[in-house]
Parts: structure tokens; C-alpha cells; sequence
């Protein structure tokens, strides 16, 4: 990687197993031993059985609880805060999150310089999105999620938008010298390409908050804002469970302001008649309980393509992280930016195709 010298020590490098589990015993929080690093490159996250159940006031006592340690420097203790908020505002809602639990009249704790926060764990596994009946379950779910994010806005945390997630990372990365010589020049023009794409969608180009409903303007709402299938937990019938079954949602890190079918379009793939069949069913489920206004549908491409802009700047701002280096070894390569050259090609080509229609 052009010009990128990796540091020797990262801040999470301190979170060794007693700095964890003196975290969970500073909110009164005994571990029996058993603490397990569990699969997250953002944060640092673990899980930790205890030594007594803690009681709730749920159906079951926590036995088992995660702990979630905040990339220093990503979000502000507001911005946190607003993410804990509106996750807890959700449960109250009956909509089913994992929401981090409030210790000593808290969601965020300190400890060791990290901020941090502790969850019930919920066993789970991926949903079957080939299934119509899980799929429409999933839209019905997501239609009571963003049912309760449009009813305020978010204050401190920030949209999704070019600015954010086109032209602010595409800068940092021309800037910062990430990109080889052999592929810069060919980055740089299809990146700016699709950017003026993106840029004739109106509604992508403004900021946080929610446009004037009497305007031609898209409604904003606080969104899950990373909802692809990695991210939903589906769960059984099972007593033991304090929650029933179907999907829950998990990790709003990334919550954010954006238009409603940011939370739908990661849940679809395949080819273009697969896509539109399971946005469909989406639809469908969804609007058992909330309206979808079909003139998203365009959005979908644009935002594929800031998301694919916006994951390559994620990762060259994350490369000081051994962990990073180690799961993604081949990022930085000539290879790999040939393949974001080509992407790009085919998301402009996907641009000015008709959207799908449901």
C-alpha cells in the first residue's frame, strides 16, 4: 500500500481479558471465567458468562451478557448516548433489538480510557432469505423499526449522504496517497463519474433532519443504517428466550438519517428478476404496517455506490488496526482497486438502468 507505514501498538491492543472482565465488575458484573472475543472489526466485542444471573424484570434472568468496547475517536459519548436511546426507545416500542442494558442508571460506562457498553446476549442464527415467508416477516419488522424512527430526529448523529459517504471518504483517499499509480488515474475518473451520478438524486445530497412533507423531497428517519443479513439474528420459539421468535436486530453503530429503503436493499441479491422478487416480498411485508414510498427504488444503486466508496475508505482508515491487516490482507493491492475500478463501471452502468419496480 503506497506510502502506509502500520503503527506498532493500536489502543484496543490494551483490552486484554482482565481489562474486560474489571470493566464488567466496575457495573457490578461478576464473571464465572468464560469470556470468548466474539466476531466484530469495528469495535472490540466479547462475550462474558457470569457468575450469578442478572435479573432484568424479563421473562428470564441474563446469564450471559455482551460487552462492547467503542473504537476510540468514531462517535462522540452524544452520539453513543443517541444510539442507546433510540435502540431502548425501540424495545419500549416492542420492536425487537438487542438494546444495551442500563447499569447503575446508565447504557454507557467507562473503564481504562474505552467507553463501553453491556448486552443481553440472544443466541440466533442468519435468516433464510430465500424463504417468502421469512422475507415478508423481516419487512413487517423492519415497517414497526422505522415506524418509531420517524417519529424524531436524531440531534448528534449524522446522515447518510454524498457528502459523508461519497465525497468526504473519496478526498480522504486521493489525498492520503492509498491508491497505487497503476489504477490512481482510472479510481479517480470512475469514482468521479459515479459521483456525479449520484449527484443528479437530490435526495442524497442533502443533510440531517427531514424535509418539509409538503415538498417533492424523500422523508428521512432514523434508520438501522447497516441492515444486511449479518446483522439480523433470527431466533425460534424457545421459553427460555425473554423475546419471541423471528428477527431481531442487532448492532446500530451505525444508525443513521437516511431514506427508509437504505434498511431494505442490503437484504436483496441475485439477479435483477431474483432482486426485484425479494424486494417484493420485502415490500409487501413492509407495508402491512407502514407505507413505502416507491419513489425510493431509485436510491438503490446510488447508495450501492457510496457504499462501495465508503467501504474502501473504512478500511484504509482502519489499517492501523493489526486486526484489519489480518482479516483483510488484500486490500491495498493493485488487484484489489482494479476490482473497485471495475465495480464503479458496473454501478454507473446500473445507474442508468430503470429501477426495479415492485
Amino acid at each position: 500500500m503506497s506510502g502506509q507505514a502500520p503503527r506498532a501498538v493500536h489502543a484496543f491492543a490494551a483490552l486484554e481479558p482482565d481489562v474486560v472482565l474489571d470493566a464488567l465488575a466496575s457495573v457490578g458484573l461478576l464473571g464465572d471465567g468464560r469470556l470468548m472475543a466474539l466476531n466484530s472489526y469495528e469495535n472490540r466485542v466479547f462475550l462474558a458468562h457470569l457468575d450469578r444471573p442478572l435479573e432484568t424484570g424479563a421473562a428470564a434472568p441474563v446469564q450471559a451478557v455482551v460487552a462492547k468496547f467503542y473504537r476510540p475517536g468514531r462517535w462522540s459519548q452524544d452520539q453513543i448516548a443517541e444510539e442507546h436511546a433510540f435502540s431502548l426507545e425501540l424495545l419500549e416500542n416492542e420492536v425487537p433489538v438487542v438494546a444495551p442494558l442500563r447499569l447503575d442508571g446508565q447504557t454507557l460506562h467507562q473503564h481504562a480510557g474505552f467507553f463501553f457498553s453491556v448486552s443481553p446476549y440472544r443466541g440466533g442464527r442468519a435468516p433464510e432469505l430465500d424463504d417468502e415467508e421469512v422475507l415478508e416477516w423481516v419487512g413487517r419488522f423492519l415497517a414497526r423499526l422505522h415506524a418509531v424512527g420517524a417519529r424524531s430526529p436524531f440531534v448528534h448523529r449524522p446522515a447518510l449522504d454524498l457528502q459523508s459517504f461519497g465525497l468526504e471518504p473519496r478526498s480522504w483517499l486521493l489525498e492520503n496517497d492509498f491508491l497505487p499509480l497503476d489504477v490512481r488515474s482510472a479510481w479517480e475518473q470512475k469514482s468521479a463519474v459515479a459521483i456525479d451520478l449520484i449527484a443528479s438524486c437530490a435526495d442524497l445530497t442533502a443533510g440531517n433532519g427531514q424535509k418539509d412533507p409538503e415538498s417533492a423531497g424523500l422523508r428521512r428517519l432514523r434508520l438501522h443504517g447497516d441492515c444486511h443479513p449479518g446483522n439480523i439474528l433470527w431466533t425460534p420459539l424457545d421459553a427460555a428466550q425473554s423475546a419471541g421468535p423471528g428477527p431481531h436486530f442487532v448492532d446500530l453503530d451505525d444508525a443513521r438519517t437516511g431514506c427508509a429503503v437504505q434498511d431494505l436493499w442490503m437484504l436483496v441479491s441475485g439477479e435483477r428478476a431474483q432482486r426485484q422478487r425479494q424486494l417484493g416480498l420485502l415490500v409487501d411485508g413492509y407495508e402491512q404496517f407502514r407505507e413505502f414510498d416507491r419513489r425510493e427504488l431509485a436510491l438503490i444503486e446510488p447508495l450501492r455506490t457510496l457504499r462501495l466508496i465508503h467501504y474502501s475508505a473504512w478500511l484504509a482508515r482502519r489499517w492501523d488496526d493489526p486486526s484489519f491487516q489480518r482479516h483483510f490482507p488484500w486490500f491495498g493491492s493493485s488487484d484489489y482497486w482494479q476490482g473497485q475500478v471495475q465495480m464503479l463501471e458496473d454501478q454507473i452502468e446500473a445507474m442508468q438502468e430503470e429501477p426495479l419496480i415492485v
